[in-house]
């Protein structure tokens, strides 16, 4: 695992931490972000590292320029097969599974495996113009099945297919009657709203956020865990956050809430 201070720079990584907020950029705009071995491993890496953060509210997940991330470079695609080690699989699977809400700020166009990385995070904020497809079925790759069950997952099979069958090509409109992205801003306004549900985030009970993020994962994979749920339940019931909680709403003022 790398050590990353609140300011750290690996690759085309940049990652940042303001407060309890994280974020992550994709910094690569002559590629449209595209990523490569070593910048996959230096995400996870971040993931990792940021995992045992239990300050941490939210993370943001962005690009630079005019895309959000072209997926991986071909040129480390070409002529191998990745089944049994996919990095993008692995990157992915931290992504969706990082202990704190994640919010997916698309600046621009989205392709091949950014697609996943997008859909890997809990919230998606699109903006205007963006476009979304992946390509495999046009470079001759079977797409990884973890890949396709992110998409089958939280877009249904039928967008599934029309991602990785037909290889169509999504404007801004259908990605946001899809469901693909929660909310449609203008380029502009895209860090303002990122902004406001990172803060709607923060301030709420981080326990209880975790927690639930948690169980909503387990249920849309079938892998619950009942008793596992339960003792969550029961954590947040015997919280100091819950008093907090109680407290606040009975003096009329805002919580402020510890992570205890």
């Amino acid at each position: 695992m790398l050590p990353f201070s609140p300011s750290s720079r690996s690759e085309v990584i940049d990652a940042t931490l303001s407060g309890p907020i994280g974020r992550v950029t994709l910094n690569s705009p002559a590629t449209y972000n595209a990523l490569d071995l070593a910048a996959l491993n230096a995400f996870t890496a971040v993931l990792e590292g940021w995992a045992e953060r239990p300050d941490l509210r939210a993370l943001v997940v962005t690009g630079s320029g005019r895309g959000f991330c072209s997926g991986v470079n071909l040129g480390d695609v070409a002529g191998g097969s990745w089944a049994d080690d996919n990095p993008l699989t692995r990157l992915c699977d931290r992504l969706e599974a990082f202990p704190a809400p994640t919010v997916a700020a698309l600046n621009g166009g989205v392709y091949g495996g950014g697609v996943e990385i997008a859909l890997s995070c809990d919230f998606r904020v699109g903006v205007t113009g963006m476009k979304a497809f992946a390509p495999p079925a046009r470079l001759g790759i079977h797409y990884e099945a973890a890949g396709i069950a992110r998409a089958v997952q939280r877009l249904g099979p039928q967008m599934a297919r029309r991602l990785f069958l037909l290889a169509e090509s999504f404007g801004a409109d259908q990605l946001l009657a899809a469901g693909f992205v929660d909310h449609l801003v203008a380029p502009k306004a895209l860090e303002d709203k990122v902004a406001e549900i990172t803060g709607a985030l923060a301030a709420l009970a981080p326990l209880a956020v975790r927690g639930m993020k948690r169980t909503i994962l387990e249920l849309s994979r079938g892998t619950l865990d009942a008793e596992a749920a339960k003792a969550r339940v029961a954590a947040c019931f015997a919280s100091a956050d819950h008093a907090e909680g109680l407290a606040a709403q009975r003096e009329k003022r805002p919580a402020k809430f510890t992570g205890r």
